[in-house]
């Protein structure tokens, strides 16, 4: 997978074609995107931490929607709702009605395999942005 690079990066520099041209065709080619998000509060401004966002294309897409999603819940009206009390100051109920977050276990080893190769990428995103 090709590194993720923060959206005040990566938009521009595709826009002006700083991107080479190898990773442009390697980017359209694969099965899943990479990027890390921030997470956000209650008010939507972004957290020091981040979310992996994984994007699906072309085969790994039409296999997610046709043989891995076992079941789609509506939240809308739970979401409205949130809103409804962020937007009245109650902020104790909107967090009251939140899903519960748990960390997705990683056994040890895979985490080893993985970190070297996000290092990797994170120093690639953190010197491009010096460099902007």
């Amino acid at each position: 997978m090709a590194p993720a690079y923060a959206p005040h990066i990566g938009v521009p520099a595709a826009r002006e074609g700083r991107f080479p041209g190898v990773w442009k065709r390697e980017l359209r080619r694969a099965p899943a995107r990479v990027q890390w998000d921030p997470e956000r509060d209650l008010h939507a401004r972004p957290l020091e931490h981040r979310s992996l966002q994984l994007g699906l294309s072309g085969e790994a897409a039409a296999r997610y929607a046709d043989e891995w999603i076992v079941g789609i819940t509506d939240v809308t009206p739970l979401a409205r709702t949130v809103h409804a009390h962020v937007r009245e100051g109650e902020l104790a109920e909107a967090r009251r009605l939140l899903p519960v977050e748990t960390p997705y276990p990683v056994a040890y080893d895979g985490v080893t395999r993985v970190l070297p190769r996000l290092a990797h990428q994170a120093h690639h995103v953190l010197r491009a942005h010096r460099d902007v």
